[in-house]
């Protein structure tokens, strides 16, 4: 079953660009893994939060393309570049 997601990161203003750059990095890395159907990286259009986007053949795609991700430093479980914690949500299809 298709799945997808959606995160919300909230980076601090003096590392938005720095942070965007790495998130658009995160996206090509785990949209590009097996099952990957799409990823992409957004920005609220008052600046305020960086929101990511995705959908993946399966739910194990979807993990497996993120403990990829994480195995290779491309994403991380915090970072002190955001001033509160991410949200992260998977989706199905409704």
């Amino acid at each position: 079953m298709t799945v997808g997601f959606v995160a919300f990161h909230y980076p601090r203003p003096e590392y938005a660009e720095e942070f965007i750059g790495r998130v658009r990095n995160a996206c090509a890395f785990v949209g590009s893994r097996p099952g990957g159907m799409a990823a992409e990286c957004w920005v609220t259009a008052d600046g305020e939060a960086v929101v990511t986007t995705g959908r993946f053949a399966s739910e194990e795609a979807l993990k497996a393309a993120f403990a990829a991700a994480r195995d290779a430093g491309v994403i991380t479980e915090c970072d002190e570049r955001e001033h509160r914690p991410r949200e992260f949500f998977t989706l199905l299809p409704g």
